[in-house]
């Protein structure tokens, strides 16, 4: 408390922490602008000074008389699909840095799964970071009203949303292989109640309207190397000569399985993947990818999702992190061909 017992103000939070007043308001109303060792020195700023607006009681206690549990959970489709790796570390640099524990689920791709997990753990955590979710929109809004959520990789208006720019890589993506000759793109699609996968499709077909070029689908697939292997003969059907995926492992799995086929990679069809996975420079040959900033996603998502739970605006514009294109030896030039194979 402030002198002569006044409730603490915005200003006050401001002089404690050493920042200026907007930069205060930032970090409760848009947290993933504000640095995060200049947040979090705001924040305890606010709680030496018993700043209320969203902030700790000073008995250790959330507004509403909820007792903080120092604990973030983090909610994954897959633990053994290696795009969550750098997630995990960034989200585990996140609230080691914060002083909170992080809880780490996995739910094997599965909606039902992934809602009985969240409400197992909304009663131990201060908030939930959801990567990749297969939940309803409907349902991910009635977990939002409960405690503070982050998303990633999923947007809806009710909730602080972390996303990888998938519209502007695979327009990338897309430029790359139109300019290697490839006429026609064959989509090898990821799971059916995926979110990223429909932006990724739907972003493909702009960018192909707009670069004078063909694309079709295969799929829903399984985001796994297996699943992609087993797609590999309807590639091979379709005679694509080159091939977009929805990540990483479905991309190697393709390319797995073509080789199987005889069809060699890049001679006969050109590959691109999408996240930049540990496997793509271990594969023969090396995948050309869009690289998402998996580490980044993580430590922003439980960043945020602390902010949110201490008082933060929970909504907002989500925040999009930058992709690249990343060119390795699955990608060139198309060959024409005497005849189809």
């Amino acid at each position: 408390m402030s002198d002569m017992g006044r409730c603490p103000t915005i200003y006050d939070v401001a002089q404690e922490a050493g920042v200026a007043a907007s930069t205060v308001s930032r970090a409760y109303s848009r947290p993933g602008r504000v640095n995060s060792a200049t947040a979090q020195r705001v924040f305890r700023a606010a709680e030496r000074l018993g700043y209320r607006s969203g902030r700790l009681d000073r008995d250790g206690r959330q507004p509403g008389g909820r007792s903080t549990h120092k604990a973030i959970g983090l909610v994954i489709a897959d633990v053994t699909n290696p795009f969550y790796g750098d997630i995990i570390k960034g989200a585990y640099e996140a609230t080691r840095e914060s002083g909170y524990q992080l809880m780490l689920s996995h739910t094997n791709e599965s909606p039902e799964v992934e809602r009985q997990t969240i409400e197992n753990e909304l009663p131990q955590v201060d908030g939930i970071v959801i990567a990749s979710s297969r939940m309803t929109d409907s349902a991910l809004r009635m977990v939002a009203r409960q405690k503070a959520v982050v998303l990633l990789n999923r947007s809806i208006p009710e909730a602080n949303c972390v996303l990888n720019d998938s519209a502007r890589g695979i327009r990338r993506a897309a430029e790359h292989l139109g300019a290697l000759g490839h006429e026609h793109i064959l989509y090898v699609a990821g799971p059916e109640n995926s979110w990223p996968d429909g932006v990724r499709w739907r972003a493909l077909r702009e960018a192909a309207t707009d670069l004078g070029l063909s694309v079709r689908r295969v799929g829903p697939n399984e985001p796994t190397i297996l699943a992609g292997f087993s797609a590999a003969r309807r590639v091979a059907e379709l005679d694509a000569t080159a091939v977009l995926a929805y990540n990483d492992p479905l991309a190697i799995g393709v390319m797995k399985g073509l080789r199987k086929l005889g069809i060699g990679v890049p001679d006969d069809v050109s590959v691109v993947g999408f996240d930049n996975i540990i496997f793509d420079e271990l594969v023969e040959p090396s995948l050309t990818t869009i690289a998402s900033p998996l580490y980044r996603m993580g430590f922003m998502g439980v960043h945020n999702c602390i902010a949110v739970a201490l008082g933060a605006r929970p909504t907002g514009p989500p925040l999009v992190l930058p992709v690249r294109l990343v060119k390795r030896q699955s990608t060139a030039r198309r060959r024409p061909k005497a005849g189809s194979r």
